[in-house]
């Protein structure tokens, strides 16, 4: 793409950027995203949590004729952003569980014969044959996956039901692909573009650098005592994660016994009593919330000020996308990891229920975490180093390898 093409996009796309939301300009990598996808680009987006994402398929949406898909697993996310679009005046709907079928063909009618700019699916209803013969009819311009990285057997969160996506290409020929992840090593973001048929490779990136955020491993047997520590010691909100319920259970006990404003969170949950307690957590009603990985994806709170991995994470694309979190708000956010090798014998035992080359990925991916937590080298550098991006400054000044040198 020449300048002066880009030049003319993103200026289109800034007055609708203003039209619509008040911004007057991108972030610079979000321009380049918009930009890419406006001309037909197929394209992967790699943007740390808070970068703003959604905006790199919304405004696109907008600006092209026909009808935007956003393939999410997260239906909080669904629902939040569809009424943040309403409210803006824009036409949006989600399709997901908690809609009974009648409300489901409205909706599907409305995108075929009516204005709505975009729909928000999970990826699972895609695959199905009623939506399929839905597609047929539907003008679709743009198919924005989100959290792309589930795709990728080599990911953190591999979902089956991604692999399907592709098959939207049969009926929609001409439509743009845009994937967007927080987190993706170079072998899963060439997965990813394998799988979404990319007609050529197009990767587009912003800095993994979260320079607000602190990180330090610790090696403890008494994790609650070092928990209270923090918790004591640190002002403002929150996030624990456990590895199983019945530990965020037990966990969120003891700390209401101490006195800590806090509730837990994981699966198990009923969806309404889920929905309850993430509310609850956002508003600054319970001041800690104790969970499973089950929380997180798609929360837009801008100002928690720790994340503690109360376990071992099982691969450091989990870790990074948890961790990253903290301190949206660009204040300072303090990023907190308990392991001992009890963590790592429940992890490897864990996976050996799961198929062989399951098993192979999984040893792999826990392998460079505990290398990570039990390195010397600046925690900074290693987690950048990981996700291809290289760290020059010798002393991170905020991580405990650079702030106290084992």
């Amino acid at each position: 793409m020449i300048e002066s093409e880009k030049h003319n996009i993103l200026t289109s796309a800034e007055e609708t950027l203003h039209k619509w939301w008040g911004y007057e300009s991108f972030r610079p990598v979000q321009g380049d995203i918009i930009a890419s996808v406006l001309s037909g680009h197929d394209t992967l987006a790699l943007m740390p949590t808070g970068g703003g994402k959604s905006l790199t398929y919304q405004v696109p949406a907008l600006m092209m004729e026909g009808l935007t898909i956003v393939v999410t697993p997260l239906i909080a996310l669904m629902k939040d952003q569809v009424d943040q679009l309403n409210r803006r005046g824009i036409s949006a709907v989600a399709i997901h569980s908690g809609l009974d079928s009648r409300r489901i063909e409205i909706a599907l009618d409305n995108c075929t014969y009516g204005d709505v700019k975009l729909l928000y699916i999970a990826p699972e209803r895609l695959a199905t044959d009623a939506f399929r013969v839905r597609l047929r009819s539907m003008n679709i311009s743009l198919v924005a996956v989100d959290e792309a990285h589930c795709i990728s057997q080599w990911g953190y969160d591999f979902r089956p039901s991604y692999l399907r996506i592709a098959e939207i290409r049969r009926y929609a020929p001409k439509a743009t692909f845009l994937a967007l992840t927080a987190s993706a090593t170079e072998v899963v973001a060439k997965d990813i573009m394998y799988h979404l048929g990319f007609k050529e490779q197009n990767i587009l990136r912003s800095s993994f650098a979260r320079p607000n955020l602190s990180y330090v491993v610790r090696e403890v047997d008494d994790k609650l005592y070092h928990l209270m520590r923090i918790i004591n010691n640190v002002e403002g909100s929150g996030i624990v994660y456990m590895r199983t319920r019945e530990g965020c259970e037990q966990l969120a006990e003891q700390l209401k016994a101490e006195g800590i404003s806090v509730n837990f969170y994981h699966a198990g949950l009923p969806t309404m009593e889920r929905n309850i307690r993430q509310d609850e957590w956002q508003q600054g009603k319970v001041r800690i919330i104790v969970a499973t990985n089950a929380f997180g994806m798609g929360i837009d709170k801008s100002d928690v000020r720790f994340v503690i991995h109360y376990n071992l994470c099982d691969s450091l694309e989990a870790y990074y996308q948890e961790a990253g979190r903290a301190g949206r708000d660009g204040g300072e956010g303090r990023c907190l990891t308990f392991y001992s090798y009890k963590d790592i014998q429940k992890l490897e035992k864990f996976m050996q229920g799961k198929p062989v080359a399951e098993q192979e990925i999984g040893k792999l991916l826990l392998l460079e975490t505990v290398s990570y937590a039990e390195s010397s080298m600046c925690r900074r550098k290693s987690l950048l180093h990981y996700f291809g991006e290289e760290y020059t400054e010798t002393n991170c000044g905020a991580c405990d390898n650079c702030c106290n040198p084992k």
